[in-house]
């Protein structure tokens, strides 16, 4: 069995989640590579040695230029603050390795252009974490509107909402900045974006309408000051499809009672199916003639819930979901997979947030071809 050595770039919560992605998908998958957690960076010294430590990794790092550079490092994957997405990326793709990036891909179109091609140019294997669309029962709405259970896909409703920042006293983050986040859109619509586009194909057009509702915030907990905010709290979007049909879209992280309702209603000529990740194991569908929704629980059947639990209602989660994306991921590097979100597609995803944020910003249609 060959072995892939693993750089890990990040100690948050995202770090957190790849480790044990890497260590879950060693436990539960027959994977054809031997996963090696080589190599830790952060740019705290102690961090970086206690969560080598604690997660498994042989090596630590305080500067993650090492870490590319270190000949124990196969795939390098990428937890960081949006804004550093683009230099490490661009340093491992440099130096032929592949990239293993969170999302968004990067903080504005022409970086992740840039990316793009980098990536093509190196010929490596490269993805995202949209883990949300590796969940086994997304893919069972895929096969259903794929399938034609829907008939001819006519509309398209989508919200990602959460609350983290709905209290204007929440303190100012590097989120807070367009230079190294992007705001909702960014944070959260990313994701319900790229579920968009993995569902029903292509978005031609977009006109949209966003909004900074809180200003400024304060600096730090407990500070005084105030720190002026020019990122979007809120965003609304109307979409058409290549494939005809019509949509709206919408993100916002101030929406109390919300923590993470990543959601869609697809409507066709012969029926609706409808999804929230806040019950991310089930699907609700109405066909022609039905009184009403009729609820499908994931289980047993779908393949990647299969590997988890034998029995339906038992539940996933979203390390679960991470674990898939992982495992999707090494059986690219192996040569046996390729369904998962790469550069290519990530700046698809990109171009179309952009196109958005131009029509919110000029106030009319934007053809997404354009940009």
């Amino acid at each position: 069995m060959r072995e892939l050595g693993i750089g890990l770039i990040g100690t948050g919560f995202m770090g957190r989640a790849h480790a044990l992605a890497f260590h879950n998908a060693k436990a539960v998958f027959d994977l054809p590579l031997n996963l090696k957690l080589a190599a830790l960076a952060d740019a705290d010294p102690q961090r970086a040695r206690q969560c080598a430590h604690s997660w498994g990794f042989e090596t630590a790092h305080s500067d993650w230029q090492q870490l590319i550079d270190d000949p124990k490092v196969n795939l390098v994957a990428i937890t960081t603050p949006n804004h550093l997405h683009f230099p490490m990326a661009m340093a491992a793709l440099a130096a032929g390795k592949p990239v293993y990036c969170e999302k968004p891909l990067a903080v504005s179109l022409e970086q992740a252009e840039q990316m793009r091609q980098a990536a093509k140019a190196a010929g490596v294997v490269t993805r995202v974490g949209y883990n949300y669309q590796h969940n086994p029962i997304i893919q069972r709405a895929r096969e259903l509107i794929q399938r034609g259970d829907l008939g001819r896909i006519i509309s398209f409703q989508g919200e990602f909402s959460e609350d983290f920042m709905a209290d204007p006293a929440s303190p100012w983050s590097w989120r807070c900045e367009a230079a190294h986040a992007g705001g909702a859109l960014a944070d959260l619509g990313s994701h319900l974006l790229a579920m968009a586009r993995h569902l029903l194909g292509d978005v031609e057009a977009v006109c949209a309408d966003s909004q900074t509702v809180h200003s400024q915030r304060p600096a730090s907990v407990g500070n005084a000051e105030q720190r002026a905010i020019a990122v979007d709290d809120q965003v609304h979007a109307l979409l058409r499809f290549a494939n005809g049909a019509r949509g709206t879209v919408s993100s916002s992280w101030l929406k109390h009672g919300y923590k993470n309702h990543l959601s869609f209603e697809i409507s066709g000529t012969l029926g609706t199916l409808a999804f929230d990740q806040e019950r991310l194991n089930e699907l609700r569908l109405c066909r022609v003639g039905q009184a009403g929704f009729q609820r499908l629980l994931a289980g047993p059947d779908l393949p990647g819930y299969a590997a988890f639990s034998p029995a339906a209602g038992h539940q996933l989660g979203y390390n679960e979901l991470k674990t898939l994306e992982v495992q999707e991921l090494v059986m690219t590097l192996a040569g046996e997979g390729g369904s998962g979100t790469d550069f290519e597609e990530a700046w698809e995803v990109e171009r179309l947030a952009a196109a958005i944020r131009v029509a919110a910003r000029e106030e009319r249609w934007v053809k997404v071809s354009k940009l």
